[in-house]
């Protein structure tokens, strides 16, 4: 590979190095595949691949089958939307682990980033094109889920690298790195789920693998211009060890503290993250998907979800930069708590939604928008926020570590998805949307109550506590 080094004068791209453009358009593409795939998922389970005639043709499925039933279904025999439901949330949560068992040591001490990526995306190219064969169902899978963690990480560690530690450009990159998902969020569910809808499940299966291909193609032709990659090995890894410095004691509490408050970040999201899972079909069955008139097809809710979630992130960006002229910004802590909230809220909608909907008829669109708004104005609150906070918080021993953890929060979060989602067909719809909603509002509550006691803690301020360990702390003061 010719690597071209990138510089402050670099600004081809918006202000930005050239190569930014083509690692965003990358990701814009594999989003594009992945989320095109994931929002055809459960529908094509539910209607087609886990009933008879097609379940029996998929290749070791008996044995796929008591590991689902044991892991989500106490070894009990479960009803096709419980296990589809399974499966989607062993996937969904399995791709925020491998990137820590296979993607990172591939880049970090194999293959390099370059190399890893370029596995990463022809394994979930693989992936996208088996889904169009019941046999190859599980083997599809596996492509995907080792596909997409040899990317993720790989990718975004690329743009980081674009930029010098001065480099004041480097959050602005990210923010566009970020509108470059988003925009394969938004148009993959379009695209896969009009195919899906008109011509059959394997036509939107086979438009990711096509979208996936074009993300290695716009890959490949922009890797001349990446700088070097980062030495790799053991060396590597002592030189750093040695800058970061040993770790303190308060660096220990704060470990301690972020590791425990993981469990917590994934109730907060088990509202957000049905979307792509009982909540379609829920809302396939039970809710009137017409919009002025025009009947929205259900895989579109996603498509739908991400243009809501674009634009509250832009709002939320903007309202608190408003509100910081005029009074005090709560802290990351505090933002995740409102976050909880308006999310606890949004699923209450739903909950709303199906209580008050006379018996027979369908639930109108216009609880299923409310729990849009306020679910994604708590997304804008939560999960970036909960980054920014992992990466200011964590230890500058272990900030590269501290910062990856942070992502296995989803990984236990999707899990629970999975598992409470195969609950949709043994409870009333109402009992099962309160049920998330609590779940996301009992992780605020928690979060409130570690930003009374421990709020001095993380924020890096004088503990209460003094180097002996006694309570030294002024009468009237605020965490």
């Amino acid at each position: 590979m010719t690597a071209v080094t990138t510089g402050a004068d670099d600004r081809w791209f918006f202000g930005h190095p050239k190569p930014l453009a083509f690692l965003a358009f990358t990701e814009a593409w594999e989003r594009f595949s992945y989320y095109g795939m994931t929002a055809l998922l459960v529908l094509y389970m539910t209607k087609q691949l886990l009933l008879p005639g097609h379940v029996e043709n998929i290749a070791g499925f008996d044995t796929a089958r008591t590991f689902f039933e044991h892991t989500y279904g106490g070894g009990k025999a479960m009803t096709v939307v419980a296990l589809a439901s399974a499966i989607y949330g062993f996937y969904a949560s399995t791709v925020y682990v491998t990137p820590f068992l296979v993607g990172g040591p591939l880049g970090d001490w194999v293959l390099g980033r370059t190399g890893t990526i370029i596995l990463g995306a022809c394994l979930m190219a693989t992936g996208h094109f088996l889904m169009a064969f019941d046999v190859s169902f599980l083997g599809a899978l596996a492509c995907l889920m080792l596909g997409a963690g040899c990317l993720k990480g790989n990718l975004a560690a690329q743009v980081g690298g674009l930029y010098s530690e001065t480099d004041n450009r480097r959050a602005d990159a990210f923010q566009i790195y970020y509108l470059g998902i988003n925009g394969g969020v938004i148009f993959g569910p379009v695209v896969t789920g009009l195919l899906g809808a008109k011509w059959g499940w394997h036509f939107g299966f086979g438009a990711a693998g096509i979208g996936m291909l074009v993300s290695l193609g716009i890959y490949l032709y922009g890797r001349r211009y990446l700088p070097p990659e980062a030495p790799r090995g053991a060396a590597a890894r002592r030189d750093a060890k040695a800058l970061a410095g040993p770790m303190s004691a308060r660096d220990w509490k704060v470990l301690i503290l972020l590791l425990m408050l993981l469990p917590v970040l994934a109730l907060s999201i088990v509202g957000n993250n049905q979307i792509q899972n009982a909540y379609l079909v829920w809302a396939d069955a039970n809710a009137d998907l017409h919009l002025f008139g025009y009947l929205v097809p259900t895989p579109l809710l996603v498509a739908v979800d991400s243009i809501v979630s674009v634009v509250t992130l832009a709002l939320m960006v903007l309202f608190w930069r408003a509100w910081a002229k005029r009074y005090k910004e709560p802290d990351e802590i505090g933002k995740i708590v409102i976050g909880c909230v308006f999310g606890a809220a949004g699923v209450a909608c739903l909950a709303l939604g199906a209580t008050l909907t006379p018996a027979g008829e369908k639930v109108p669109f216009l609880w299923l928008l409310a729990f849009h708004l306020l679910n994604d104005i708590g997304f804008a609150n939560v999960l970036p926020v909960g980054l920014a906070f992992y990466a200011r918080s964590a230890p500058r021993a272990v900030a590269g570590l501290i910062v990856g953890i942070y992502y296995l929060h989803l990984w236990a979060g999707n899990t629970l998805v999975g598992y409470l989602g195969g609950k949709l067909d043994k409870m009333p719809a109402a009992q099962f949307w309160w049920l998330h909603a609590a779940l996301v509002l009992t992780a605020g509550a928690i979060f409130f109550v570690v930003w009374l006691v421990f709020g001095r803690l993380l924020r890096g301020e004088p503990s209460h506590l003094d180097a002996a360990g006694v309570v030294a702390a002024d009468a009237g003061e605020t965490p």
